[in-house]
Order: structure tokens, then C-alpha cells, then sequence
């Protein structure tokens, strides 16, 4: 029954969020299209109204652990969920992500992207997806801001491991930034293609920085292995607290 319940809950939640994302995103347009930074803050007014509405809509609260990045820097966080990108959007000032190709043809979504200076790269061809990264960060210099990336390219589930791609040490190494790693339990809450919705409190953890100039495999090593071991820190705590 409690299951069910809940269930029903996050049916609800779900639903309202994504009238919310059309009626907040439709609001901010005309402020964007006069002043194009508008769209972070309008970004961060969806961001934070989507962990209002969860965490007495479906009690799933949301924690931001460690220090939020400022300034230009690129994060290379976990990615398990929808959830952990409106964490660490919420959390950092002027936020902007590689992200699929795909994205860029969603609705509010591709405008906003724009906006932001987001880069759209196509997952399935690799080699040209990081020319194209690199190429479009030249053009974009200028963006000052934090740059996230998710290293292993797609969302995946607590327990299940997929490797790191290069693609995160390219940036890395093109930039000249130092990298903030992020963690999280996100998806343990909020699974990938599920409706329901796990009560609880779902954290991303913003890690020590990683100093600029680090060779790629190093970079790439050091990066797995903290990250892994702080999201499967967090999600044990949440498996502890169910």
C-alpha cells in the first residue's frame, strides 16, 4: 500500500514538474531575449522550485555537500539522473554543460542550452564529438563559468560501472582549468526510467579540486576512482537510512 501510495505521489510530481518546466521556461523568454544572462537566474528558479515541490510532494529532500565551484572551472560529476543535473545546477552560478546532440532539439530545453552556452555533441561518433567539443570551447573562451561535464557520457544506475571516457581529459587539458569532481546518490531516489520516486535525501558532493596540468591517464585515474568511491559512500548512507 505505502508503495502504491507513493507511487501515485510521483506520478503527480512528475507531472507537475514538467508543467512547471513549460510555464517558467515560456516566463523567462522575453527577459532572456532582452538580456541574455536572465537565463541562469531563470534556470535556477526551475531548479530550486523542482527541489521545493519534491521535498514535500514525494519527501524526497535534496543536500549539497562540499563547496560549490565558482569562477571558471570544469566539474566532471556523476551522472545517474534528471535529479543530480538540477542539484549541481542549483548549486554553482553560471553553469553550462557538454551535453547530446539530441537535447539541442528539445523543447525550452535547446533554447535555454543556447543561452547558457552549452556544447552539443554527438555521443555515437566519438572522434568527432571531441573535435567538436574542443573547437566549440574555442569559441566560447570568453564564458567564464562552470563547465560540467559527466565522464562516462550517460546516466548510470548505482552499482553498475561503465567507464570513464576520455572525452573529460581532453577538456581538461584544453581548458588549462582545475576540475572540481562531484559524487552522488541521486539515482538510488530518482532511477533513470522508473516513474516512482524513492523518499529520502538524495546529495551530490562536490569533491577537493584536482590542480590543472595533470597527464591525461593520471587525470583520468585520480578522477574514477575518487568519484566512485564518494558516490558509493553516499549511496551505502542512503541504503543505510531506507
Amino acid at each position: 500500500m505505502g508503495y502504491a501510495f507513493q507511487w501515485i505521489r510521483s506520478l503527480i510530481f512528475n507531472i507537475q514538474m514538467y508543467i512547471a518546466l513549460a510555464v517558467i521556461a515560456i516566463g523567462g523568454m522575453p527577459l532572456v531575449l532582452i538580456h541574455r544572462p536572465w537565463a541562469f537566474r531563470v534556470i535556477h528558479a526551475f531548479c530550486g522550485y523542482v527541489r521545493w515541490s519534491a521535498s514535500w510532494i514525494i519527501n524526497l529532500k535534496s543536500e549539497i555537500r562540499g563547496t560549490p565551484p565558482q569562477g571558471a572551472v570544469l566539474v566532471a560529476a556523476k551522472h545517474q539522473s534528471f535529479f543530480d543535473v538540477i542539484l549541481i545546477v542549483s548549486a554553482v552560478e553560471r553553469p553550462r554543460f557538454v551535453m547530446k546532440a539530441s537535447l539541442a532539439y528539445t523543447p525550452f530545453v535547446a533554447f535555454y542550452a543556447r543561452s547558457v552556452g552549452c556544447i552539443a555533441v554527438n555521443r555515437g561518433k566519438r572522434s568527432q564529438a571531441i573535435k567538436k567539443m574542443v573547437e566549440d570551447l574555442k569559441n566560447k573562451v570568453d564564458f567564464g563559468g562552470q563547465l560540467i561535464i559527466y565522464p562516462q557520457g550517460t546516466r548510470v544506475a548505482p552499482d553498475v560501472k561503465a567507464p570513464y571516457k576520455v572525452g573529460a581529459a581532453v577538456l581538461y587539458a584544453q581548458t588549462g582549468f582545475d576540475c572540481v569532481p562531484a559524487a552522488t546518490n541521486v539515482g538510488y531516489f530518482w532511477p533513470r526510467s522508473s516513474v516512482y520516486r524513492r523518499p529520502g535525501t538524495a546529495v551530490v558532493e562536490f569533491l577537493d579540486p584536482m590542480p590543472a596540468g595533470m597527464d591525461k591517464n593520471n587525470f583520468l585515474n585520480t578522477l574514477e576512482t575518487r568519484v566512485e568511491a564518494a558516490s558509493n559512500a553516499l549511496l551505502a548512507e542512503a541504503k543505510a537510512k531506507a
